[in-house]
Parts: structure tokens; sequence; C-alpha cells
């Protein structure tokens, strides 16, 4: 996806959150669900290592959160799998983003060995001649 669609969708995404987010604070149970709705997408985007989108997605996700803290006092079964269920994708979301990270990580020290490489053959090349 390109950047100006991706902008679009997350003006888009927020324009969504601020209609539903005065909905979610009349419901505690529909934020909770639109959380875990969020936490599923968040693990997607972070599978494919977007980190801009994560930060607006858990943002949102974390106004949800609050909203639903501040509203229900008293967790049911039902709440309680739902709020398992968002802090086993967020563990995931993690865990993936820091495969992510890694990975840049081993390319960019193999870049550099690449550069040491060709910076020790330039220098022997040179004492040769």
């Amino acid at each position: 996806m390109n950047r100006d669609a991706t902008n679009r969708d997350a003006t888009n995404r927020d324009r969504d959150a601020t209609n539903q987010g005065a909905m979610h604070r009349r419901d505690p149970a529909a934020a909770l669900q639109r959380a875990a709705e969020l936490s599923r997408e968040l693990t997607a985007v972070a599978d494919r290592g977007d980190a801009q989108l994560m930060v607006s997605l858990d943002a949102e996700r974390m106004q949800l959160l609050k909203s639903f803290r501040l509203e229900r006092k008293q967790l049911d079964a039902a709440d309680r799998a739902l709020l398992q269920e968002i802090s086993q994708l967020n563990d995931r979301a993690i865990g993936l983003m820091e495969h992510h990270r890694r990975s840049k990580e081993r390319a960019i020290d193999m870049a550099a060995v690449g550069r040491r490489a060709v910076a020790a053959y330039s220098s022997t090349c040179r004492q040769q001649r």
C-alpha cells in the first residue's frame, strides 16, 4: 500500500474513531469489543511491519480500553475472555515487531560487513599495484 493510501486510511480511521468514541463511552461492552477488533488488526499490521500504523491503532485501542475501565467496575466472564484475547494479541504483535527489528538489524550488520570487505579488498588491490 502506498503512503497516500495509508494516510487516507489513517484519516478515515481517526474520523471513525471519533464518531465511535462517543458511542463507546456510553457502551463499555462495545468499547471492549472494538478494542479486541483493533488488537486483531494490530497483529496483522505488525506482521507486515508497519510501525506507523501500529502506533495509530494502538493509540485508538488505548483510548477504548481506558474508556472501558472507567465505565465498567465489575468484569464478567465475557469481559475477562476479551481482555485475555487482547493481551495475547498484544504479546503476539510485540513479538512480530521485535522479529522485524532484529531482521533489519541483521540486514544492517550484513551491509556493514559488506562495506568493510569492499574497503579491505580495495586497499589490498591498491597495495598490489
